[in-house]
């Protein structure tokens, strides 16, 4: 059982789907006017924590990311691309998992018509004078639910706009706007193009057939934009599109809103060039609740890579003793941590317990760190093997006839030349990066 916080009911539910279905879910990818900072990064780590704790418990996750390359009327192409690119070398030094579906904005626009087109039919959606299309938030009277910004509270301008003659409702919003200049395209209400958020809709409902099961954001983006895309979605399919809303909280950088005006916060690849591992900011995160904000600081990034250091240390130097059974004590409470509305800051506690007991056998820490790394995801093995001694003849054949085995799923094999390893006193560790081995000093 995962739960998580739902921003719509204000409960913390059970997300994951019924056996044998996979668990769908949809994130906002890089707006690529810019390039990603680390208040950007922080809802696609909530993402990839949802997916390791449903995966943890053997379901399976589809994630659509999608790109919003679209609405920046003097956006350059070739920036774009590279702040996209800026944005997947980040995820990748994150060790945030790929997603199965990253569609562009720019590549769905027949998608955005088509819905549009399907608003307009149903009632939920008009043609104004000048060409654009709004949306009627009358037509959809549960508008508010996330956010709680009901409609009858909503006062002209909250949307921080000018004056628009054409709605027919001061709370309607923009499906299409009608342009003759800079990138445009075609459609039944003249050249023009979406606003984002339809787009981004489109695309979920395509790619995740109908149905998303967990939305995540940053809650700066729950109004008025999921908002916007709950009405969009529900009125599209004819019934709740979105199972759970789960946000971020806001990601502060020394005193700064990363959102809002004064002291740029860094980029990851600034925090590289300072000498911290990127995976620095991934614990720095992990030591919050996701839903809390969080303001991070350069001691406060250098503390974090100073455990991360110690942890790996630690591990190598626990991975040269004989092989123990994990401390299942220490695990569960781990993976029981993670099931709870993801308390990441519970799960590292109880490492940080087990790495000062000195009862629990080095065998025993390493397994249960290794396990935990799985939904950690700070490549804690990193450094197994850097400084032990060679390994023993016929070991590297063993290894390799081991690799093939795990990778036809022979898992009796596996297991089998695990203790001819061990034999000759190779101790072998299952790691989210494959089998890592390292020779032992005193065999058990």
């Amino acid at each position: 059982m995962v739960r998580l916080y739902d921003t719509r009911s204000r409960r913390v539910e059970e997300v994951l789907p019924s056996p044998g279905r996979a668990l769908r879910m949809h994130t906002c990818g890089p707006a690529v006017h810019h390039r990603p900072r680390l208040g950007d990064l922080r809802p696609h780590l909530l993402a990839d924590l949802i997916r390791r704790a449903a995966e943890r418990h053997g379901a399976r996750v589809v994630v659509c990311r999608s790109v919003a390359d679209i609405g920046d009327p003097g956006r350059d192409r070739d920036a774009a691309r590279r702040h996209e690119e800026a944005f997947g070398a980040d995820m990748e030094a994150l060790n945030i998992r790929p997603c199965e579906f990253a569609p562009r904005a720019t590549e769905s626009v027949d998608l955005a018509i088509e819905l549009i087109a399907g608003l307009i039919e149903k009632g939920h959606a008009y043609r104004a004078a000048d060409g654009s299309v709004f949306f009627d938030a009358a037509s959809f009277p549960s508008y508010g639910e996330i956010s709680g910004n009901r409609l009858d509270r909503l006062r002209p301008g909250h949307r921080g706009e000018a004056a628009e003659p054409a709605k027919r409702f001061h709370a309607d919003w923009a499906l299409w706007r009608r342009s003759d200049g800079g990138e445009v395209w075609d459609s039944p209400w003249g050249s023009g193009l979406p606003a984002p958020n339809v787009v981004c809709t489109a695309m979920a409902l395509r790619h995740l057939g109908g149905r998303v099961d967990v939305r995540v954001g940053g809650i700066e983006s729950c109004f008025p934009y999921h908002e916007d895309e709950r009405a969009q979605s529900n009125a599209a399919t004819g019934h709740e599109a979105v199972g759970h809303w789960v946000h971020s909280g806001r990601l502060r950088f020394a005193g700064y809103d990363t959102d809002g005006p004064g002291e740029r916060p860094p980029a990851l690849a600034e925090v590289s060039a300072a000498g911290l591992d990127p995976l620095a900011v991934r614990l720095a995160l992990m030591e919050h609740r996701y839903r809390r904000e969080v303001t991070l600081t350069w001691d406060v990034l250098r503390a974090a890579d100073e455990t991360l250091r110690r942890w790996r240390a630690r591990v190598a130097e626990w991975a040269e003793s004989p092989s123990r059974p994990m401390s299942t004590g220490h695990a569960a409470r781990v993976r029981a941590a993670f099931d709870d509305d993801l308390d990441t800051p519970l799960a590292l506690r109880v490492l940080r317990e087990l790495e000062r007991d000195e009862s629990a056998s080095p065998g025993a820490r390493f397994e249960t760190f290794i396990d935990a790394d799985f939904l950690l995801a700070l490549d804690l093995s990193r450094d197994i093997g850097k400084t032990s001694p060679p390994l023993p003849p016929g070991a590297a054949e063993l290894l390799d006839r081991r690799a093939r085995a795990r990778d036809a799923r022979d898992w009796t094999a596996a297991d089998r030349l695990r203790d001819e390893l061990a034999a000759l006193g190779v101790r072998v560790a299952d790691t989210p990066g494959g089998q890592v081995a390292a020779s032992v000093r005193d065999r058990p």
